[in-house]
């Protein structure tokens, strides 16, 4: 006995080395094992401990589909049962059978492909006990059943184990009857199973047309065990075809396997906060009309100008919240009017210094030199501008309409710069200072009185911002 199994060991891995692949179609197989006998002697089904009965076996296999092969099987071998030195017998049977395996492991119950294959079988044949090696010669129609597992050491090699019940509808077998009683048989076996064939592989992918889930994968590419093309991140597109293949998961992708922009901004829809308006990636994909910074979905202020620096809102920042921008307002820090660009109003007390000044300031009769009596009043104004750095002075001078009209222009301008000239001395910025002259153009008073005359002679101070 431990010389047949180290034999069915060296065989299986002889096979292993040389085998074929397991998409093979035909198996042939190799039993050896025992013979029990059930009849008007004994009943020595699985008791292990009786005599040993050798058998052998070749079969020949089918593969029909996933869940049914067909086979041929034929044993030859001792049987015998044995009662006492009296009642025994002992003889030879050879058995031939027709049989239909349902496989278990078809995919309904466990992989197709997995190494543990249990089975069930079935069929029809006969059994000859030859003529001069049985006690009662002849042949006679059996049905074998049973039930088998193998495992399924590479693809194409498998080791199997059958139990295989023969009903034998003869009782004439142990040179014994008894009415309405069979003598059957049992065989458990041990086997070697080879499978061969040609292997169908139209697309030439290493997957057996068989197994082969893609059957019209392009040459070359590579492929999983279902022979369909790789889809490493499984948004529905083979390696092969994918310009993206490493898109996340759950990802809409277009025919090429790229995650999908169906603004065309470049942005990918699964990215983009605007995936129906183009706009920036600064911006997750959102369009910004002026270019302010804020996507026009957020902008409460869409039409800034360019450059504006604006608050989260897209609007422009109005420092001092007096309803000027700061890019308007000439005073940002300080509340002031719409009206003064955002510039506080002109104090009563400036107003009043200033309408104080049209009289005020007086110069030479005829020149653009300043009476000295006028510095007071024009130190009054330098400090004015000096506490009130907003303010931009614009210097106006009138005569009144004694002499000739351009000479009174031209004197009127004169003084005008008379007066710009003094405050620029006493350390007012040049830059904010602008003179004009209008001679008698503009006069407040009648010229034909000496009052109304003396009124017309004046220096107008506006503050402009």
């Amino acid at each position: 006995m431990k010389k047949l199994v180290f034999l069915l060991f060296c065989m299986s891995g002889l096979f292993m080395v040389n085998a074929q692949n397991a998409d093979k179609t035909w198996s042939l197989e190799v039993q050896f094992g025992k013979n029990e006998y059930k009849g008007d002697i004994v009943n020595d089904f699985f008791k292990w401990n009786k005599a040993f009965y050798e058998m052998g076996g070749i079969g020949l296999n089918h593969y029909l589909n996933k869940s049914f092969d067909l086979g041929l099987l034929g044993t030859y071998g001792r049987y015998g049962g044995y009662r006492n030195s009296i009642i025994r017998f002992i003889g030879y049977k050879f058995d031939g059978s027709l049989l239909l395996k349902y496989k278990l492991n078809n995919g309904y119950i466990l992989s197709e492909k997995a190494f543990i294959a249990p089975y069930l079988t079935a069929g029809a044949g006969f059994a000859n006990f030859p003529s001069g090696m049985s006690i009662v010669d002849g042949t006679n129609f059996i049905i074998p059943m049973g039930v088998g597992i193998k495992f399924n050491i590479t693809r194409n090699f498998a080791l199997q184990y059958q139990s295989l019940f023969n009903l034998n509808y003869s009782d004439v077998r142990d040179n014994r009857r008894t009415d309405g009683k069979y003598d059957n048989y049992m065989k458990h076996t041990l086997g070697l199973v080879f499978s061969f064939g040609g292997k169908k592989d139209a697309d030439k992918d290493g997957v057996s047309d068989k197994y082969d889930l893609c059957p019209n994968t392009p040459l070359n590419v590579k492929v999983d065990a279902n022979g369909c093309p790789v889809d490493s991140d499984h948004d529905g597109v083979a390696d092969y075809l994918d310009k993206c293949p490493d898109t996340p998961a759950n990802v809409a992708v277009d025919a090429s396997g790229c995650p999908k922009d169906s603004d065309g901004d470049g942005i990918a829809d699964y990215l983009d906060a605007c995936p129906n308006a183009k706009g920036s990636v600064a911006l997750n994909g959102c369009p910004d009309s002026d270019n302010d910074g804020v996507a026009d979905k957020d902008d409460k202020c869409p039409n800034t100008p360019k450059g504006i620096k604006v608050d989260v809102n897209g609007c422009p920042i109005d420092t001092d919240g007096d309803g000027v921008p700061d890019y308007l307002d000439k005073c940002p820090n300080e509340k002031g009017l719409k009206e003064n660009k955002g510039c506080p109003e002109v104090k009563k007390e400036t107003k009043e210094l200033f309408n104080k000044a049209l009289q005020g300031i007086q110069f030479e009769t005829g020149k653009d030199v300043i009476r000295s009596g006028s510095n007071p009043i024009l130190d009054a104004v330098v400090k004015v501008m000096n506490n009130n750095p907003s303010y931009l002075l614009q210097i106006n001078g009138h005569t009144d309409n004694v002499g000739k009209p351009e000479a009174n222009k031209l004197l009127s301008e004169k003084r005008a710069m008379a007066v710009k000239n003094y405050l620029v001395s006493k350390g007012v910025s040049e830059s904010r200072l602008k003179t004009a002259g209008y001679g008698d153009t503009k006069p407040v008073a009648d010229n034909k009185t000496p009052a109304g005359k003396k009124l017309n002679r004046r220096v107008e101070f506006n503050v402009e911002f």
